[in-house]
């Protein structure tokens, strides 16, 4: 997930100034949300998507789905590529084909990682490296939480590791919201 600054639009509704407080995010819309934590160190995002986990999950794990999802005209993603098991690799590439877009000097984005938790439709959790982050040999850590609710399924992102990225840390803060929206649609 990069190209965060093409989602700014949903900053005014769930980052920065305006987050949402945890007790809020828990009786959250459909809007996807985010919050850094006070530590500063994660990004914590939420949707409530209305479809059931398996599917969810299966949009999160499946590389034919995620390479259909996982970015926009404005931030296209060329690789998606996951072996859905723990300790499977997976890694991604995308770009902005305008070359406006530019994190930490990068503008092709590049992001790998191995899977560390996998219990299918609930939880998925990686390691995730990105050649555009402040330390990009410092991995931080992407957890997938899905639990089924009466209209579907709310999924919870949580992004940690970003206390020593704060440029990643921004990007990531305006991408997630936006990369939680793709994922909504998608399944919906």
């Amino acid at each position: 997930m990069t190209c965060g600054e093409r989602n700014r639009f949903f900053s005014a509704k769930g980052t920065g100034e305006n987050a949402r407080s945890p007790s809020k995010i828990k009786s959250m819309t459909r809007m996807p949300s985010s919050e850094i934590t006070p530590d500063q160190d994660a990004i914590v995002g939420e949707v409530e998507v209305a479809a059931p986990p398996d599917r969810v999950f299966l949009a999160l794990t499946d590389p034919a789905q995620l390479i259909r999802w996982w970015g926009d005209d404005i931030c296209k993603t060329s690789v998606w590529e996951m072996d859905a098991r723990l300790g499977g690799k997976w890694r991604f590439a995308a770009s902005d084909p305008s070359g406006k877009i530019v994190v930490n000097g990068v503008r092709d984005f590049e992001a790998y990682g191995e899977i560390t938790e996998f219990d299918p439709p609930h939880v998925l959790a990686y390691t995730w490296l990105g050649n555009w982050h402040d330390h990009p040999e410092q991995p931080s850590m992407a957890r997938w939480e899905l639990s089924a609710t009466k209209a579907g399924t709310r999924v919870k992102v949580t992004h940690s590791g970003l206390a020593v990225q704060p440029i990643a840390r921004k990007d990531y803060a305006g991408g997630w919201p936006g990369l939680l929206e793709l994922l909504r649609k998608y399944c919906e």
